[in-house]
């Protein structure tokens, strides 16, 4: 997770309301991670860990920026590892990466970042099995969200690595050229986390979670709007040779899959 000062984002959301104290509730139990498992640490060998979480049985989408190493390099697939559910050490389903895939407009800077770079901060990465268990259903992808929505992040953080935690209300500010500006509360690890909307009961992925900023003193959370970049994304994953025989079938955007994860209240 970068933090970063934009002043785009000033001049985005304005001056900003009083935030209220986080509410991040632990997922540390069965009934309390009911319809989350499918959000995992993504654990990088030599560097630390991001979260991500399942768009396909085969497909994960996280933050482009989570693909490159503190000197600027692209990390090998096989130091990706995700861990689907991981609670307290124990995953529900392991999987190593084929292929890594970041938005071809991607333009890494390391520690430094621009509005620019957040909008097309997402990538996908090729599972090398199927994950295919009953708790472990794929997300859609919803709308993009607007200013004043509510909505949920699902997150591994710094202090809070064995369990993902849940942000169950927070707000979106606004957003601009991609950028969707959040009240939610991340730190470093949740670059990737899923910011999902509520539609008929189901929890939906409406955005990525790039990076922290801060206005007028307080840490808001940067997203990207998936709306035409997951659009492209895929497109270019989908044009990529294939590491396996056949075509990988990914999800468009708005599209349904046949089971979504149900939204749970968390008592």
């Amino acid at each position: 997770m970068r933090q970063i000062f934009l002043a785009a984002v000033i001049a985005l959301v304005g001056a900003l309301p009083a935030l209220a104290q986080s509410d991040l509730v632990p997922l540390q139990t069965r009934q309390a991670s009911t319809g989350w498992e499918a959000v995992g640490r993504l654990d990088i060998a030599g560097k630390g860990f991001c979260t991500a979480a399942l768009i396909r049985e085969r497909l994960i989408l996280t933050a482009a920026h989570c693909l490159y190493d503190h000197d600027g390099s692209l990390v090998t697939p096989d130091r990706f590892s995700f861990r689907a559910g991981l609670r307290d050490g124990r995953a529900m389903a392991t999987r190593n990466v084929l292929r890594a895939v970041g938005h071809p407009g991607y333009a890494h800077r390391g520690d430094t970042t621009d509005a620019a770079a957040v909008a097309m901060d997402i990538a996908v990465l090729e599972l090398d099995r199927p994950i295919r268990e009953a708790r472990l259903q794929p997300y859609p992808i919803a709308d993009r969200p607007l200013a004043g929505d509510e909505v949920g992040v699902v997150s591994y953080g710094r202090g809070r690595e064995d369990a993902a935690s849940l942000q169950e209300m927070c707000t979106v500010l606004g957003r601009q050229t991609g950028v969707i500006v959040l009240t939610c509360d991340v730190d470093f690890g949740s670059s990737g986390s899923p910011v999902f909307t509520m539609r008929d009961g189901e929890a939906r992925i409406a955005s990525v979670v790039s990076a922290m900023a801060q206005v007028d003193g307080q840490k808001v959370a940067l997203g990207t709007s998936l709306e035409g970049p997951l659009h492209v994304l895929l497109a270019h994953f989908a044009a990529a040779p294939p590491r396996l025989g056949g075509v990988q079938r990914v999800i468009t955007l708005g599209e349904r899959n046949n089971i979504g994860a149900k939204f749970i209240t968390v008592d």
